[in-house]
């Protein structure tokens, strides 16, 4: 692209934004927020995102990208399928530190929930993370650490709404960290399946 600003990649400023989100929720962040925190002049922004909702459209539509390979990143180092449901999850969660992080982070979700652009890729964001957990559950079944008959399918479902109950529930009673009621949550509901080693 002729005339685009050089030195920082688009991938350090959306990692930025995902900060800032975090931090003071998608409301208010402003374009001067996150160019202070990667050292730009916000009209570096305006040139590459064109306004904060381009910024914001920039943001959910590299989660989509990123969530083509969360199968792949959350088998790696893993030594079982089982193993990286719960990486998977780990990664979901991990720019969750604090219940107001979590809160800010649910409203950019109401935002995808009310916002056509914004609900395209949420969509599709959710709809590759249910495909992933699918994925590793089928091979955690072939692998014989889930009970013959499993349906991976309706797991995955149940997995994934386990998740994001977990952190509901864990921004109101506050007890522990996010990582580990959803890793409650996800044990919980694999427990049934998983095939006991005799």
């Amino acid at each position: 692209m002729a005339g685009r600003p050089r030195g920082v990649d688009d991938a350090v400023i959306l990692r930025a934004a995902v900060e800032v989100v975090g931090r003071v929720g998608p409301a208010k962040l402003t374009l001067s927020a996150v160019a202070d925190e990667v050292g730009l002049v916000p009209g570096t922004l305006v040139q590459r995102f064109g306004s904060k909702r381009g910024l914001l459209l920039a943001l959910a539509a590299r989660s989509v990208q990123d969530a083509s390979a969360l199968q792949e990143r959350a088998r790696k180092g893993q030594d079982s399928a089982l193993a990286a449901v719960f990486a998977l999850a780990r990664e979901s969660t991990s720019d969750v530190a604090t219940p107001q992080t979590y809160a800010n982070h649910l409203a950019f979700l109401c935002m995808d929930l009310t916002d056509p652009e914004f609900y395209e890729h949420a969509l599709a964001m959710h709809q590759a993370q249910r495909r992933a957990i699918e994925l590793l559950l089928e091979e955690a079944a072939s692998d014989g650490e889930l009970q013959e008959g499993t349906d991976a399918a309706t797991l995955a479902g149940s997995v994934q709404a386990a998740v994001a109950g977990a952190g509901l529930t864990w921004a109101l009673d506050r007890q522990g960290t996010l990582a580990e009621r959803v890793e409650h949550e996800i044990d919980t509901v694999l427990a049934p399946h998983v095939r006991r080693k005799t």
